[in-house]
């Protein structure tokens, strides 16, 4: 194996932790989200953490932040909750935050 070949296996290490790493954020973030969309809808244990692991599922965790927001904005106006698109992406990027915190902190 030449030097080439080793910088390169290494180079697809990287992307791949990197791809895995980030995935594992946007969950946690995900799911951060849903408990606290869950508690403005006054959702309380099992039926909060059903909405928040509806936020981790796989057809929404590759999704845009854009339609997870309006997903949300949707499921809180139909609890008679405005909230826009705008402090849905504020939150996200709040939660964002703290998901890498956690992660890099180990929790």
């Amino acid at each position: 194996m030449t030097t080439f070949d080793k910088r390169e296996e290494g180079f697809e290490a990287k992307f791949a932790h990197d791809q895995e790493l980030r995935f594992v954020t946007l969950a946690r973030r995900n799911k951060l989200l849903g408990v606290w969309a869950a508690g403005l809808m006054g959702k309380k244990g099992a039926e909060a953490e059903a909405y928040a692991a509806s936020l981790i599922a796989p057809d929404l965790l590759g999704a845009s932040d854009d339609r997870i927001a309006l997903k949300i904005v949707d499921d809180l106006k139909s609890d008679g909750i405005v909230r826009s698109s705008q402090d849905l992406l504020g939150k996200m990027s709040e939660l964002l935050t703290r998901a890498m915190a956690d992660i890099d902190s180990g929790h």
